[in-house]
């Protein structure tokens, strides 16, 4: 499947460039509103999460036929939760009044993750008022309880851990061999919602690309953990060499400012070539961000960062002679399950192992930089003060950036289950860039 989906972009981005862009339909809401079969979705993440965890789902119904912009993500400041839980609730029931009112639905389908689950079980139980307004929710790997929330049917979807975990009166399915953020990701997991959502299986599992068109690409820029939108910033969009990860022009194709809640775009890109995204601030390091190429058209594009100097970013030695990466899939790195488990080379070196990526760990993100500018790689343990922190990792790993763009970091993953995936960048000195680079989970 990974094989075939790199030929199929490789076909798709030669043609494309060759023929010129043309834009594929896209289902809007107003199609939703002339017909309301489909009711809006809105997700609600977990600990340290964002609406990229369900960026893969988001595809996926669309790519069945729901309307991109009734598909909606609820953030919030999880580490904060337990104080703003009042704020939470009542943004959701605006942004529910919102959907209702330009859909013409009836009522919304919610759908949450991990702590995401406690957030919402709190909100459907409530207020019957609440619960009233929505159609099914959807428990992802979270809060089992005596009954279903508020009443509203559910389905309880778990991962691997106890398989007594359950919701009494939900549809409860249980995914053993899965981890608990990739029960948000799966393939899997979306038959069982889709399945739940519409009374039928859906027509494709696979993100079904945008042919020979323009996607539209919007989402947020952001600190991380907080989901707080990152201001006084600038974001730039380049198209890349898929082979060398260079930019193909000095100027960017898209420059536009960051402000308030971070928010950016939408702005079209060819669905099946590859973009980085960089955020400038004055004053401060460059922040790029890579990925494979979205496919189609995706709201859910969050560039998480840190205020300079502060946060994880501020534990990451930086030089002149290193690149420092930070890696991250919304699907859990195994490195202690052997065949069964994931690898990750950069510049041909395997990095991933028991000792920083056991499989208990759940790590979604790796920091990956020569840990004190020493020019020496040590992988046999992992750095304490990223390990500490949840579902992430940090490896202590050289990657040279001299001479300064000339170079590139190759990352190539290798997928449990099968397939490998090679995303090549610009090796820049970390002494003035940051650089995130976003692996598919599928």
């Amino acid at each position: 499947m990974h094989t075939f989906r790199r030929r199929l972009l490789c076909v798709l981005a030669g043609g494309a460039l060759a023929v010129g862009l043309s834009v594929a339909p896209v289902p809007r809401a107003a199609d939703a509103a002339a017909t309301p079969t489909y009711r809006p979705v809105i997700f609600v993440h977990g600990s340290a999460g964002s609406a990229a965890q369900f960026q893969t789902q988001a595809k996926r119904l669309a790519s069945n036929g729901y309307p991109i912009d009734i598909i909606e993500a609820h953030e919030y400041d999880s580490p904060n939760i337990a104080t703003i839980l009042p704020q939470v609730y009542a943004g959701l029931d605006a942004r529910i009044s919102r959907l209702l009112t330009t859909t013409g639905a009836d009522r919304v389908d919610l759908l949450a993750h991990s702590l995401g689950t406690f957030v919402l079980q709190g909100y459907l139980t409530s207020s019957p008022a609440r619960a009233a307004r929505v159609a099914h929710y959807v428990n992802l790997d979270g809060r089992t309880a005596t009954s279903t929330p508020g009443g509203v049917p559910t389905l309880a979807i778990w991962g691997e851990g106890d398989p007594a975990r359950a919701i009494v009166g939900a549809t409860n399915v249980h995914l053993p061999d899965q981890s608990h953020t990739q029960t948000v990701s799966s393939a899997e997991s979306f038959g069982e919602i889709f399945r739940f959502l519409r009374g039928r299986a859906p027509h494709t599992t696979r993100i079904v690309p945008q042919l020979f068109g323009t996607a539209q690409v919007s989402g947020r820029a952001v600190l991380f953990p907080s989901n707080v939108g990152v201001t006084d910033a600038t974001l730039e969009v380049y198209p890349v060499n898929s082979l060398t990860g260079g930019r193909l022009s000095d100027r960017p194709t898209h420059r536009l400012p960051l402000t308030g809640d971070g928010a950016f775009g939408p702005v079209p890109v060819l669905a099946t070539a590859r973009y980085e995204f960089a955020i400038v601030r004055s004053g401060a390091p460059t922040h790029h961000f890579y990925s494979q190429p979205f496919l189609r058209s995706d709201s859910f594009v969050r560039l998480a960062t840190s205020v300079p100097g502060e946060g994880l970013g501020a534990l990451v030695d930086t030089s002149d002679r290193h690149t420092a990466l930070t890696i991250q899939r919304q699907k859990e790195w195994w490195g202690d399950q052997g065949d069964s488990g994931d690898n990750l080379w950069i510049n041909g070196r395997d990095v991933l192992n028991a000792a920083n990526t056991p499989r208990v760990k759940r790590t979604i993100a790796i920091f990956a930089f020569d840990d004190a500018s020493d020019g020496v790689t040590d992988l046999t343990a992992p750095l304490p003060e990223f390990f500490s922190q949840t579902f992430i990792t940090g490896v202590d790993l050289f990657i040279p950036s001299a001479p300064a763009h000339l170079g590139l970091v190759r990352i190539t993953v290798g997928q449990r289950g099968g397939g490998y995936d090679v995303i090549n960048l610009p090796n820049w000195r970390s002494s003035a860039h940051r650089v995130t680079v976003s692996v598919d989970d599928f």
